[in-house]
């Protein structure tokens, strides 16, 4: 089914909620020191501590698995008002700390998502993570209930009716207006889908869950207290367990932060797309546009889009494509159409990478020869050529789904629309995606789109025991904070509010590109791992600045530093690193996974 992949990446934008216990009132305020003296902090309200401190510590029975980590499962409550009831299956990844004599403790990592495996990111742990880091941790990943190797949630009996239930999701985002009402039915199908077959568990991934299964999971490893780093989605989950177990957190990092009244939708805010709360699309266009201004500065030998106006040959690219699809003709696989849509949703998947700049200028210096009846002969192949490069890799994903069943937009889905508050009606999604996109140009559509499945008249499914707030809680050790000035996805502010939003906090600001920051220079890298350590915070302040800026020249550089570390099974291949080898960037799971690949038709 050669469309399937697209509909994974049409249906992400990231999103969750917690919803109802209270907690205790907020103690006096200390002033934030670190570690320098023991913290005064909110407690755990009672209704949260019966709820998880009645289940039996695990035991984790550990394997040996993937050459150099440790796995086990185990049993958590379906439903933790019911301890003794139904369970769901969760599946824990370990790679033990080198120096077992000097360990800290375990560090629990989530690479976001929602529907990001954790076990996947704690594998590539010794390939991204500082080496203080990792000699001082066990490193702990756990695919959240319902994703990965954990119990997989399933909304449909069938691969066949999956892909039914698919077919209009099968875009970035609906252009032209007749794709509307084909993504409109999928939308209600699959909400339907989730709402009934996916249950009972659609109905207990809500985030809260994730952060109960942890509190447990923490006590199973030994740890008093927990040491997280989550990133994207990952940082709402770390807001969830500190503001519900404020008085157990030992450490806590978040990196690509989402404010969490904005994830949930608070008040009025409730009936507005998860979009206007998030305004994930401004951090897209405001990245896009300083790539095409700082492009125009570089000069033409370090960016061809510099021999014109940068910012009027996107706009001139994006018109002509509106008025109608480019067919490129490829002399091994044939024709594949290029729709805006897929230019778009192309262009916010480069716009995750720190290196992103180059497809960015790339593809669209391609497609204004290829949009233009002018172009001659010589420049359209060469532009042909280009652009199938990025159609080879749509067609390498295309050939992976179909069987066995795959629930990446499942996973998704199961904590979005169970946790958040939605409009009520899919068919009110066209209207908002135009407002949305007036606001913030050829994003706005993408990232609104994508939670049309979470429209509350047909995803009807409910977790009971969610949790949507207070926020604002004073946690036992401060949360650092890092916002990444050019992040596509998590929007700068939603770092900014949510250090405003929580009291123990230390907001860090990286001027980098990218998609989140650890990784990105040596001063954000340093900066989380002496806090994670040694619990030394930044200065109030400190703005990093990432090593990779578009259109400078760095020195040559390992390809492995430049890129996230790869599958389980090749990273089972190659082995754990040895200390002191170049790093990678960690394996981040952004809100719109799938996109950054053409769509073959």
């Amino acid at each position: 089914m050669p469309r399937r992949t697209r509909s994974l990446a049409a249906a992400g934008i990231a999103g969750v909620i917690l919803a109802g216990s209270a907690v205790a009132p907020a103690a006096a305020a200390p002033s934030l020191t670190g570690w320098g003296r023991p913290a005064t902090s909110d407690r755990t309200s009672p209704t949260e501590a019966r709820r998880v401190d009645r289940v039996p510590t695990p035991k984790l029975d550990w394997y040996a698995c993937y050459e150099y980590a440790e796995c086990a499962t185990v049993q958590l409550p379906l439903d933790y008002d019911q301890p003794k009831g139904a369970t769901t299956e969760v599946t824990v990844l370990r790679v033990k700390a080198r120096d077992q004599q000097a360990k800290v403790g375990s560090l629990f990592l989530n690479p976001g998502g929602p529907g990001g495996a954790g076990t996947d990111i704690a594998l590539a742990a010794p390939y991204f993570l500082g080496d203080e880091v990792l000699d001082r941790f066990d490193i702990i990943g756990v695919d959240p209930r319902g994703v990965g190797a954990s119990q997989q949630v399933r909304c449909f009996p069938s691969v066949k009716e999956q892909t039914r239930a698919y077919a209009g999701l099968n875009v970035a985002f609906p252009w032209p207006k007749d794709e509307e009402k084909a993504y409109v039915a999928s939308s209600k199908a699959v909400g339907k889908g989730c709402s009934t077959t996916g249950r009972p568990l659609t109905g207990a991934m809500s985030t809260a869950e994730v952060a109960r299964d942890m509190d447990v999971l923490r006590r199973a490893v030994g740890d008093k207290k927990l040491s997280f780093l989550g990133f994207s989605y990952g940082s709402a989950l770390g807001q969830y367990y500190a503001n519900m177990f404020p008085d157990r957190v030992r450490a806590l990092v978040i990196d690509g932060v989402l404010n969490p009244d904005a994830w949930v939708g608070q008040g009025r805010a409730r009936s507005l797309s998860q979009e206007d709360r998030l305004r994930s699309a401004q951090g897209a266009y405001k990245a896009l546009r300083e790539i095409l201004t700082r492009c125009d500065s570089a000069g033409e030998q370090a960016c061809p889009l510099a021999a014109g106006d940068p910012v009027a040959s996107f706009d001139l690219v994006a018109k002509r494509l509106q008025a109608e699809p480019v067919v490129v003709e490829d002399p091994d696989f044939g024709t594949f159409t290029v729709t805006y849509a897929d230019f778009v949703g192309s262009t916010l998947g480069a716009l995750y990478s720190p290196f992103g700049y180059q497809q960015v200028v790339g593809l669209t210096a391609e497609l204004l020869v290829l949009t233009d009846p002018a172009a001659g002969t010589a420049a359209r192949e060469q532009a042909r050529a280009g652009v199938n490069r990025l159609a080879a890799k749509a067609r390498e994903q295309a050939r992976r789904y179909d069987f066995p069943y795959n629930n990446g937009l499942e996973t998704f889905l199961g904590v979005d629309c169970t946790d958040a508050y939605h409009p009520k009606d899919a068919g009110s999604f066209p209207a908002l995606g135009v407002k949305a996109d007036q606001r913030d140009p050829y994003f706005g559509r993408l990232w609104t789109w994508g939670t049309a499945p979470c429209a509350r008249n047909t995803w009807t499914v409910r977790d009971e025991d969610a949790y949507t707030g207070p926020f604002n809680r004073r946690t036992s050790a401060p949360v650092l904070m890092v916002g990444n000035y050019w992040d596509p996805a998590t929007n700068y502010q939603g770092a900014v509010t949510s250090a405003r939003l929580l009291p123990n906090s230390r907001l860090l600001s990286s001027d980098s590109w990218g998609h989140t920051a650890y990784g990105t220079s040596a001063c954000v890298t340093g900066a989380i791992d002496a806090y994670l350590v040694r619990g030394a915070l930044p200065a109030k302040g400190t703005v990093c600045v990432g090593d990779i800026q578009p259109f400078v020249a760095l020195p040559d550089e390992p390809a492995r530093s430049k890129r996230a570390a790869e599958s389980k099974s090749d990273l089972a291949a190659e082995g754990a690193p040895a200390r002191g080898e170049p790093k990678r960037l960690p394996p981040v799971v952004g809100p719109l996974p799938a996109v950054g690949t053409l769509t073959v038709r």
